[in-house]
């Protein structure tokens, strides 16, 4: 880490134990990534239970070269962090798996899924067993009855919304995989 790690006691005295787990637990981090830059650890108690007791809160903000990571593990009705060893584990962990997204988008091992193509049906040629569609920026793209998955061919009409697999064809850009959308809908 550039920076030393920031530690901060809010309605709890310092206690050495909490301090040394929560130090050993940021060099875990900074060993995994050694990007690093800023460590910052506010750990503190909410309100004392008469039955439950202290409630802790601990949020862990880590500064990267490209924006900031923060996690933090509160006390909810469904989950009380009355054990603060327990509170600073659970914030480590959850910092810990951003962290190690954070460094697949970085190195690009993330695959994002991109939307197929979509377009409407601009002319259809039944009797030929063809159509044409229009993409969103006004290209034409003929498509084959064979190309339109479950036999949707026939319930085809002009304005129809599909999604499609695009390649280039002998005589140009054509469809493949067409889908109607609202019967097979892919995001969006």
């Amino acid at each position: 880490m550039q920076l030393p790690l920031q530690i901060s006691f809010r309605n709890l005295q310092r206690s050495e134990e909490v301090e040394a787990k929560v130090r050993e637990r940021a060099e875990d981090l900074d060993r995994m990534y050694g990007r690093i830059m800023g460590c910052r650890v506010v750990v503190e108690s909410l309100h004392k239970h008469h039955r439950r007791g202290n409630q802790f809160h601990v949020r862990v903000a880590l500064t990267v070269p490209d924006g900031e990571i923060v996690a933090s593990r509160e006390p909810d009705e469904n989950h009380a962090y009355s054990d603060l060893n327990v509170a600073v584990r659970d914030a480590f962990d959850a910092a810990r798996r951003q962290l190690e997204d954070h460094a697949r988008r970085v190195r690009g091992d993330i695959k994002t899924h991109e939307v197929p193509p979509h377009g409407r049906v601009a002319e259809l040629k039944p009797a030929d067993n063809y159509g044409r569609l229009e993409t969103p920026d006004g290209r034409l793209v003929y498509f084959h009855r064979n190309s339109v998955l479950e036999g949707d061919f026939d319930q085809l009409h002009v304005g129809t919304e599909l999604r499609y697999s695009e390649e280039m064809g002998d005589r140009g850009p054509q469809a493949s995989a067409v889908h109607v959308v609202g019967k097979h809908h892919i995001g969006g």
